[in-house]
């Protein structure tokens, strides 16, 4: 009976872990930009503004 490959199934394991911890990185990335993009327009300066001429 072949014996089981201890090494490859604890780096399998590894390496889900660190797929699931960098998904949930990125989904916390995605939902912490949206809000900054829908912040309130009034609160930034106008990007083209042309003085009044007299």
């Amino acid at each position: 009976m072949a014996k089981p490959n201890y090494d490859f199934a604890k780096r399998q394991r590894e390496l889900s872990k660190a797929q699931k911890k960098e998904a949930k990185r990125l989904k916390k990335l995605a939902t912490t930009d949206v809000p900054e993009k829908d912040a309130d327009p009034a609160a930034a300066p106008p990007a083209t503004e042309i003085p009044p001429t007299a």
